[in-house]
């Protein structure tokens, strides 16, 4: 009883740092309220010089890439099973990306070359489409089980003393236009933006390039697991960009 209270514990903390570093996240994009964003700091000293900006800037952003997909990956979660308990893993991932994702806040170089500003009613409509971007992306994690998603229902399952079962295969909502609709709503989020500096667009290319290349491996594994189902899935649903003129044949 008192292993199973400490992963439910420890899937709590995991959740609540989540929960920090994704609503910092949205300041940091938006250059909101938190002390440090994406092109503003309350360091008094020097900004960092270009080169410096934008080494430190993509080793960030490939130590995030890495630990994201590295342990998403089927492989590794057969060999962390070794050491960790079932109920633990998810929330362990959710733990590190959060921990990584705070160290790129801490450390990032802002470069505040401008790439473009605008204003009046197109910068409103970059602003709408900005929120909408994170509204998109989490509102999908509760489409299919945001509780899952983020290791609680593992916890809680455990802590119950029940067996942890697996999730089948769904399209609620969302994900019958777009087969990741959380990916699209951080794209939107993180492009959308009145005002784009050169180290907004770096964060912004970079991550759209790591969205790409992580969903190719994701849907190996999707495919790994469903099988058929997930086949017919993509043959039917655009990965990222909804189709103007509906499905195809």
């Amino acid at each position: 009883m008192i292993s199973r209270l400490l992963i439910l514990l420890y899937a709590l903390v995991s959740y609540a740092l989540f929960t920090i570093s994704f609503l910092y996240s949205i300041g940091f994009v938006g250059n909101h309220v938190v002390p440090k964003s994406i092109d503003k700091s309350i360091d008094v000293g020097p900004l960092a010089n270009l080169s410096e900006a934008v080494i430190v800037n993509l080793l960030l952003m490939g130590l995030f890439a890495i630990q994201h997909s590295v342990m998403a990956r089927t492989a590794f979660k057969r060999w962390s099973a070794k050491f960790l308990a079932p109920a633990c893993q998810r929330s362990t991932y959710v733990l590190l990306s959060s921990l990584v994702l705070l160290l790129l806040f801490w450390q990032w170089r802002p470069i505040l070359m401008p790439i473009w500003q605008t204003s009046g009613l197109l910068a409103w409509l970059l602003i709408g489409v900005h929120w909408l971007g994170w509204l998109i992306a989490f509102a999908s994690t509760h489409m299919i089980d945001h509780f899952d998603l983020f290791g609680l229902r593992q916890a809680f399952v455990e802590w119950r003393g029940a067996e942890i079962s697996g999730q089948s295969f769904r399209t609620p909502l969302l994900y019958k236009i777009v087969r990741h609709p959380l990916m699209l709503g951080l794209l939107l989020a993180f492009w959308a933006t009145p005002e784009m500096t050169a180290g907004h667009l770096l964060f912004a290319l970079a991550n759209t390039a790591y969205v790409l290349v992580a969903l190719r491996f994701e849907e190996r594994d999707l495919i790994a697991e469903f099988g058929a189902t997930y086949q017919d899935y993509r043959r039917r649903v655009p990965m990222l960009v909804p189709r103007v003129f509906g499905a195809r044949r």
